[in-house]
């Protein structure tokens, strides 16, 4: 008996080591999901930390067993060890977490991940440290790890937005667009004309949240209007939103004119939550390729679920979306809707018959009311993640000089900071 029970707790740990990068990946897909709400967050995030709790009693065992996982170099596995590390303290596991992240640099979300998890007053040193490294790479980490807590950097921010490396500054201009920083106005717009790509976006991403309507706002539509791979969206999210609501209706016909931008025209209509461009996106259901988008924009300015509501319909018969099982199938790109229902079109334009009368045109709304800070604030709390984005937005738009409300902090951090109970345990 005495030789079987350190097998059996040793498999425990492993198994919690395994655990915790397992539901951080689900974690990571599930802050920007469309199905999940905060307190489903907060369930999950609690998943997350009793795997973790398992770690930190075992000790030595614990952090031996993340150290197996990160020959894997995963973003997770990076994860469940770096919160072990920075909660110890041990220079050496510390160091191991880096070792992995330099050696495979697209781990370095879990990492960031992980000083957003942790108590800001375990990583202060840390977060220090990388802000004066002489690299680029761990000085960027050190600027998004203490933005994760909207943590403000100090003058290592305004050093790193005039760095040599783009990398560096593109991060730095989130950051301060994240933080709130209007005194660096001026620096940020001074980058819109950079020749890289991700710096001049982020500039133009801070810039507009930070108050430019001028040249920000032009730069940001510019990626919407090229459809760039990366920047087409955050862009979109953000200049709509800013834009006054007759320009953005111009910018919506605009879109809806091109077949190659016609999704951006039915997100434009959650965007802009103008009940007067529903009947055109009651029809844009009908098609396909962007049912399931029209219903998330249409539930945008309703509030209506189209699920509790039984508005949904079926999977079209031949429609394929994402990758198939045919190997002669040389697409891979996973469906980008996959979690949004699909709208009945004529079941939903029936609930708009019925409902219209309480919505009025040239009124922006969210959720199914006029948008207003009280509003937005009720959104933070009760909305699904991708709507809850839309708000902290929305948010910070009117509030220039405010940080960016972060949603993907821990699930109970943000219940907190909203004044709610904390549901989900």
């Amino acid at each position: 008996m005495d030789v079987r029970v350190p097998a059996i707790i040793s498999q425990a740990v492993d198994q919690h080591a395994e655990e915790a990068p397992f539901l951080w990946l689900l974690r990571d897909g599930a802050v920007v999901a469309p199905h999940y709400s905060l307190v489903d967050l907060t369930k999950l995030d609690n998943r997350v930390e009793a795997h973790l709790d398992g770690l930190r009693i075992a000790g030595d065992a614990g952090w031996a067993a993340c150290d197996k996982q990160l020959q894997y170099q995963e973003p997770g596995e990076v994860f469940a060890a770096a919160v072990l590390a920075l909660e110890s303290g041990e220079a050496a596991w510390i160091r191991r977490v880096y070792e992995v992240v330099g050696a495979a640099p697209e781990t370095q979300r879990g990492l960031v991940s992980a000083f957003g998890w942790v108590d800001r007053a375990w990583w202060r040193g840390e977060v220090r440290d990388l802000l004066v490294a002489e690299s680029p790479f761990w000085r960027r980490l050190g600027l998004a790890a203490a933005a994760t807590q909207r943590v403000d950097p100090g003058p290592v921010l305004l050093e790193s937005l005039q760095a040599e490396s783009p990398m560096l500054r593109a991060t730095a201009l989130r950051v301060a667009g994240s933080l709130g920083r209007t005194d660096l106005l001026p620096v940020l717009q001074a980058q819109l004309t950079s020749d890289d790509d991700a710096v001049r976006f982020s500039a133009a991403w801070a810039a507009t949240l930070l108050g430019d309507r001028g040249a920000a706002l032009r730069q940001a539509l510019a990626f919407v209007e090229a459809d760039h791979p990366r920047f087409a969206a955050p862009a979109l999210g953000v200049a709509l939103r800013a834009l006054p609501p007759s320009e953005g209706q111009q910018w919506l016909g605009h879109f809806a004119r091109q077949p190659q931008t016609l999704r951006h025209a039915v997100v434009v209509c959650g965007i802009l939550g103008d009940p007067v461009n529903i009947p055109w996106l009651l029809e844009q259901m009908g098609i396909p390729e962007i049912a399931r988008v029209a219903g998330e924009s249409f539930t945008l300015i309703t509030g209506v679920d189209l699920a509790e509501e039984e508005l949904e319909g079926e999977w079209p018969e031949g429609f394929a979306a994402g990758p198939t099982e045919n190997p002669e199938d040389t697409g891979v790109a996973m469906d980008p809707d996959e979690d949004l229902p699909w709208p009945e079109a004529a079941l939903v334009a029936a609930w708009w018959t019925r409902h219209q009368a309480a919505f009025r045109s040239g009124q922006r709304y969210l959720l199914g009311r006029p948008l207003a800070p009280e509003h937005l604030q009720w959104v933070l709390g009760h909305g699904m993640q991708r709507q809850r984005v839309a708000a902290a937005l929305e948010r910070k738009l009117l509030s220039p000089g405010e940080p960016l409300f972060e949603t993907r902090a821990r699930g109970n951090a943000q219940q907190q900071g909203l004044g709610l109970p904390i549901q989900g345990a």
